[in-house]
């Protein structure tokens, strides 16, 4: 794998880490970040070995959302928007098969904010903030918070988040829903690891079929959720068996 300009990749057994790296820049995401992302995660949901994925940022942020330096170099904000989403990345994210834990500390801004949202897990450091600032700015989220953001937190508080540019601190965020955990600063690697840890243990289907299986719940009718649940379900037992059976078991 090629070094990347933005971020570093590294694997610590089924454990995949990818740290944001333009510190100088609180880790804005500009398009270098972008193509840089599309084959990190790529080369993580190719790796056999990867069952778990950590996200996040080096310096003093996790992620401060789009690099408004590009917007003064396109012809309008917009544009400059549609550069970074050529590739897709925030699908690549979300569609990844391994677990993902967004390991969240200083500011998670706007897309950065987002990108924690679009992870299976959100870690936040006791100095993380949370805000998304688009409308302030004449736009609205474009990294699929205005979905996210009701899946955890329910309507009235996404649209409070949205239209009034709220911040979060990490309790804050942990009371919304955005938050699973909030450690001490000096704990978040650490924890992030453990978690990963925990979840590269599991089978891999299993974590497929019940990501599947909890994200349709907001989309599906009750009765066609537990429908879903039981074909998953059923699936993995049958794979299992049939596993058992080549095994002589």
């Amino acid at each position: 794998m090629r070094p990347f300009a933005t971020l570093r990749y590294a694997k610590r057994g089924a454990v995949a880490i990818i740290t944001l790296d333009r510190p100088e820049k609180l880790n804005a995401y500009n398009v270098a970040m972008r193509d840089d992302l599309y084959e990190a995660l790529g080369a993580a949901d190719e790796d056999p070995d990867v069952r778990a994925l950590v996200l996040g940022g080096r310096g003093r942020a996790f992620s401060t959302g789009g690099d408004v330096s590009e917007f003064g170099t396109a012809p309008s904000p917009l544009a400059a928007r549609i550069a970074r989403w050529r590739r897709d990345v925030w699908g690549r994210l979300l569609g990844l098969r391994a677990a993902t834990i967004a390991a969240v500390h200083g500011f998670a801004v706007g897309g950065g904010m987002e990108m924690a949202l679009l992870c299976d897990f959100c870690l936040a450091a006791e100095d993380a903030r949370f805000a998304l600032p688009e409308t302030g700015l004449g736009m609205i989220p474009g990294v699929g918070g205005t979905q996210t953001l009701p899946r955890h937190a329910g309507l009235a508080r996404a649209l409070d988040l949205v239209l009034n540019g709220r911040w979060l601190d990490a309790r804050g965020a942990r009371a919304a829903g955005i938050a699973f955990r909030v450690v001490r600063p000096r704990q978040l690697e650490v924890s992030a690891l453990i978690l990963a840890r925990r979840l590269a243990g599991l089978e891999p289907s299993f974590i497929v079929a019940a990501r599947r299986a909890v994200r349709a719940a907001h989309d599906l009718t009750l009765a066609d959720g537990i429908a879903l649940e039981r074909r998953l379900g059923s699936a993995i037992h049958m794979a299992a068996a049939r596993g058992g059976a080549r095994s002589g078991h």
